[in-house]
């Protein structure tokens, strides 16, 4: 099934979803407590070496820039994604949190209500504006032109050039509490889907502006964001793995039950896809149906695609490349 090892990393910390980003060409990782590394994705060798401070709130790329917010020093650090020259940095508010690029704009606060919403420009690092007063928002995501904010029983879209809203929804429940994990899912140009209360899941629509209930799951579901891969929305729940649901209907589609919890990551591969708990990796059917099960020896924190075959996982202590097998004809 998945298994020749393309190349390994300690980290020498424990991995996790937020502390490496995955893209065309690297990998950006988070490691030995204060160092950011950048990686080549085919071999894992080291394109540089950089420290950023402790452990990263956010991890951004973008045109060619890496941000980095870590929770100390308090810097919003930018840095050349080809070098890991620092470009810029900006000192900001002791609790910021949250990170999020659209085009040439960096917008940065909000977690918890603990600091202002604040925008800098992505090439020099220049203040374009700042709320008066702190503000309160789940992580936010770049998505029809702007940013989309989201609290409580409410969600808005702001351009990120001024900071002026351009469309506010309300929603039936509270938006569910991610943490620095993202609750918004953004399924196309004038579709996003928002995750709210326990276990449902709203779907906004950016021309009309009206908010459907998309899911109302009859179990909790993991506080986090839908994943929408291979044309199907996945929600987690917390003990009986994925949920995967028809993105128009919000029917379900099938259920992933391994008998343990499943990490976030779903990788599309061949005409299946491949999920991950924390001791195993499972290759599933185009259904949702289980065909292989692969123990892996280090407990897996997170997955994550690398394109053509090739898939990334997170462990305690180290960051792993893998490829998957293909399948033969009959199998």
């Amino acid at each position: 099934m998945i298994r020749e090892t393309l190349w390994e990393r300690e980290l020498h910390q424990r991995g996790s979803a937020s502390s490496f980003l995955v893209t065309e060409d690297c990998v950006v990782v988070h490691e030995r407590r204060t160092r950011l590394v950048c990686l080549d994705r085919e071999d894992g060798s080291v394109r540089w070496d950089a420290p950023i401070g402790t452990w990263p709130r956010n991890l951004v790329i973008a045109d060619g820039r890496c941000l980095v917010l870590p929770q100390s020093p308090n810097l919003l650090s930018c840095l050349d994604l080809r070098t890991g020259a620092a470009l810029w940095h900006v000192e900001l508010p002791r609790f910021s949190g949250h990170v999020v690029t659209v085009t040439d704009t960096v917008l940065v606060g909000g977690w918890r209500g603990y600091t202002p919403l604040a925008a800098f420009d992505l090439r020099d690092g220049r203040p374009l504006w700042q709320t008066p007063l702190p503000a309160h928002t789940a992580l936010p995501l770049s998505w029809g032109g702007g940013v989309l904010l989201g609290h409580g029983p409410e969600a808005w879209l702001i351009d990120p050039r001024d900071g002026s809203e351009m469309i506010r929804w309300q929603l039936p429940e509270p938006l569910t509490d991610g943490e620095l994990r993202p609750v918004f899912t953004a399924v196309g140009p004038d579709h996003c889907l928002a995750r709210c209360g326990p276990g449902s899941l709203m779907l906004l629509q950016l021309s009309s502006g009206a908010v459907d209930e998309l899911i109302r799951h009859d179990a909790d579901l993991v506080a986090e964001a839908a994943v929408f891969v291979g044309g199907v929305v996945w929600l987690r729940q917390p003990r009986a793995g994925y949920l995967a649901a028809d993105p128009n209907a919000g029917s379900t589609l099938w259920r992933v039950d391994v008998g343990q919890p499943l990490v976030s990551g779903v990788i599309q591969a061949d005409d299946g896809f491949v999920v991950a708990s924390e001791g195993a990796l499972f290759r599933l059917r185009p259904d949702g149906q289980v065909m292989e099960r692969s123990p892996h020896a280090h407990r897996i924190s997170a997955l994550r695609d690398l394109g053509d075959g090739e898939m990334i996982v997170t462990t305690r202590g180290t960051l792993k490349a893998l490829v998957l097998e293909s399948r033969q004809p009959g199998e």
